[in-house]
């Protein structure tokens, strides 16, 4: 277990009315406990006004403590902001500006990147918020260059996600950033989801048709990823799944909002994370157990993915000796 001094204080500003939704987004990830994982995050939650906070489910939340709280943060979440591009209180910008200042991250779920933008934070930045308010969002912060078609955006000081359960996969992403692919894929399976989603929120935008059972894409996708040493061409995941090459790119694309080679390609990237973080495996070897061929084309396509060398990232993120 982390010892309390080292934890990671992670605060989250609430605002009237608070959505209980988002905030859990935070609180699941950074708050709970679980038996067997180590204890990284101390979670707690803020508000302007010490108080009952009301939320959209009608029953108010008690919170203790106030805006001296994020003076403490090493991470800052705004979990939605109500009503979206109303003023926010200059007591709380100016809080959200000195936490920054001082260093801590500042994030925002859903609609608290109108919060983050009044404050400036977004200047010049790429961010998103849900789909039904990127235009908004755009319009009244022109300096900001907001991306619709993203499920979150991450620039290490400040991160902002799509709608409501994006923001859950943008605090599974900064967990697999602070302590590695294999402890957030551990968080992951205890909420039992994956850990991360491919494609990006505009797949949600409109309701589309929805699949048939029969042409789910999960029996072809556990199929493939327990062959990732294996040369798995479109060719090869169409005949497995009896459909014709065309067929299968039209419904990965559908399912997934990603092509199957690209699918691939994540999951053999995530695989020699894994590797690299808990084995002691040469490069090479990693490479070919989850089928990049060879050492050089593993760091070509770790780079181009995370910005970083197999080795820096094993440095980073290995656990010592190996398993």
């Amino acid at each position: 277990m982390t010892s309390a001094a080292n934890r990671h204080r992670v605060v989250a500003l609430l605002n009237a009315p608070q959505s209980p939704f988002e905030l859990a987004c935070a609180a699941e990830v950074f708050g709970t406990r679980r038996a067997g994982l180590p204890d990284h995050y101390d979670f707690q939650v803020c508000a302007a006004q010490p108080g009952p906070v009301p939320t959209t489910i009608g029953s108010p939340l008690l919170v203790d403590a106030g805006l001296d709280a994020l003076t403490r943060a090493d991470t800052v979440v705004v979990p939605g902001w109500q009503p979206p591009g109303d003023p926010v209180p200059a007591a709380v910008l100016d809080a959200l500006r000195a936490a920054h200042r001082r260093g801590a991250r500042i994030v925002s779920i859903c609609t608290g990147a109108f919060a983050l933008a009044q404050a400036g934070l977004l200047d010049g930045r790429r961010a998103t918020t849900h789909w039904g308010r990127t235009a908004q969002l755009a319009a009244a912060h022109p300096t900001v260059q907001v991306d619709q078609d993203v499920l979150y955006v991450d620039h290490g000081d400040v991160a902002t996600s799509a709608g409501s359960g994006a923001g859950i996969d943008l605090c599974l992403h900064l967990l697999r950033r602070d302590h590695g692919a294999a402890y957030a894929a551990q968080v992951a399976r205890h909420m039992v989801l994956p850990p991360h989603r491919e494609g990006s929120q505009l797949q949600y935008a409109a309701l589309p048709t929805p699949a048939r059972v029969d042409e789910s894409l999960a029996p072809l996708l556990d199929w493939a990823a327990a062959r990732l040493d294996s040369r798995l061409t479109l060719d090869t995941l169409a005949h497995h799944a009896g459909l014709s090459s065309r067929t299968l790119a039209r419904r990965f694309t559908e399912q997934l909002g990603t092509s199957p080679g690209q699918w691939l390609l994540h999951r053999r990237i995530d695989a020699a994370r894994a590797l690299l973080e808990q084995t002691d495996l040469p490069v090479e070897a990693i490479a070919t157990r989850v089928g990049l061929a060879s050492a050089v084309n593993l760091r070509r396509r770790f780079h181009t993915a995370l910005g970083t060398t197999p080795g820096a990232y094993r440095r980073t993120f290995g656990s010592p000796g190996g398993p």
